[in-house]
């Protein structure tokens, strides 16, 4: 049955926030448990939440504002106390001994204390006007998931779950959300407040899961991000950084020249640098690559061209338009300086080979610098599945040099720094490429 909180309580828990603000803030500033953060953007469909009852007053992602956001928290535990089922009838008999306390509170407003049951209800009690009103909409041994009802800040579900994993407890909170309106939108995908505040939250309630099940943290926390690529009525399938800039950028590339000779055979001895790397990726089966394994993430990610880093390098481009032949706008980012540049993408390839006797499917493409670049040069992106044991990895071609084409002050940054940069980039592309690809495997995932 419906039920109220005694006002003590609520006027308790309202007098914390002033307080507790001050202190999550200063503890998000000085937290010092090790996470790993993995966030990008991707038109792939595939992301919306378990299905709702129909008809019911639960909110669903069409009714909120923003990009769908599918996020991933991960905790691995050494030496457990508890089973995946204890541990979740444990949380499910009082959320809030799991949440922040100085920040958010689970009070239950429908529904038993001590038991958790399908059409149950909480308000999850956060600074200000926040509350965060959810139902229980499923419930088992080891998960229960949460729907947002109308009032709350974002528009979707939220999965808890438990399992043993290679020898480990591993404790997952899932969600599948838009922001619940336009001002939520602003402070969270914009302004990036909201973000923060509940990266902290949930990183919080994944320490103090840690804690509960009698164990130890095992490795860092894995935090993991994936958002609908985001389009407009005036920019259609226009993808990247949109800016006026970066919109007047892309348009000037079309009819562009290449600044390199596409028959060029490029060779150190004839002046250019020449660059190869390799990286492991997750295996599969041995055989034709797996539906929606390994090697068929990494060759959406690099069609995507969620190859750079974007720390480093942002991509502009129309995402409607064949990848043969694409032109991008690239904004090279540099100690807090932007710089856009353009580039083609050629050859796009996906064949078999027989490499000393080995087969192995590669899909791979290049692109080749336009007039106007401080580098002349070409970069192949390759992910190759080796079909007799399995074994996936990335590739990465590259020969370059400088040009004197370009504004001068731009060609003597890239003398100074840009092959050190240059570097860098290949290796941290290799870096962004495996984790991506790992990280979407995850997400993938069939849950138990």
């Amino acid at each position: 049955m419906p039920h109220h909180q005694p006002l003590t309580r609520r006027l308790t828990t309202a007098a914390r926030w002033p307080v507790g603000v001050a202190l999550t803030g200063w503890r998000y500033l000085w937290r010092l448990t090790p996470v790993n953060r993995w966030e990008w953007s991707d038109s792939r469909a595939g992301d919306e939440p378990p299905p709702l009852p129909a008809g019911t007053d639960l909110q669903r992602p069409a009714d909120g504002a923003g990009p769908l956001v599918h996020r991933l928290y991960r905790l691995r535990i050494r030496e457990p106390e508890m089973t995946p089922a204890q541990l979740m009838a444990a949380i499910a008999a009082d959320i809030d001994q799991v949440a922040p306390s100085e920040f958010a509170s689970f009070q239950k407003v429908r529904g038993d204390e001590g038991d958790l049951r399908v059409e149950d209800e909480y308000v999850v009690r956060m600074p200000g006007p926040w509350d965060g009103p959810v139902r229980v909409v499923a419930a088992s041994a080891d998960k229960f998931r949460l729907a947002t009802l109308e009032g709350h800040l974002e528009a979707g579900q939220i999965e808890f779950r438990a399992r043993t994993h290679e020898g480990l407890l591993e404790f997952t909170i899932e969600s599948w959300a838009r922001n619940g309106d336009r001002l939520s939108d602003l402070l969270y995908s914009h302004l990036r407040v909201s973000k923060e505040v509940q990266l902290h939250m949930w990183i919080s309630v994944l320490e103090r899961v840690a804690r509960l099940s009698g164990g130890r943290r095992h490795g860092p926390l894995a935090v993991i991000t994936r958002r609908d690529q985001e389009s407009d009525d005036d920019d259609g399938a226009l993808t990247g950084p949109r800016n006026r800039r970066a919109r007047r950028g892309l348009a000037a590339l079309e009819g562009r020249a290449l600044n390199v000779d596409p028959d060029v055979v490029a060779t150190r001895q004839t002046g250019w640098n020449v660059d190869e790397l390799a990286r492991e990726l997750p295996g599969e089966p041995a055989g034709p690559p797996a539906p929606g394994g390994s090697w068929e993430t990494a060759r959406r990610l690099m069609i995507d061209y969620q190859v750079a880093d974007p720390a480093m390098v942002r991509a502009t481009y129309r995402s409607g338009t064949p990848l043969a032949g694409r032109d991008m706008l690239l904004q090279v980012r540099y100690l807090g300086l932007r710089f856009y540049v353009g580039v083609r993408i050629g050859e796009v390839y996906d064949e078999t080979r027989t490499v000393a006797g080995r087969e192995a499917r590669v899909f791979g493409w290049s692109y080749s610098t336009l007039q106007g670049h401080f580098e002349a040069g070409r970069q192949h992106y390759e992910v190759w599945k080796w079909l007799g044991n399995g074994d996936v990895e990335f590739r990465l071609r590259a020969f370059s040099r400088p040009t004197s084409d370009g504004p001068r002050l731009r060609r003597i940054g890239f003398r100074l720094v840009g092959r050190r940069n240059q570097l860098n980039f290949y290796r941290r592309a290799a870096h962004q490429i495996a984790h991506l690809t790992e990280a979407q495997l995850e997400l993938n995932l069939p849950r138990s």
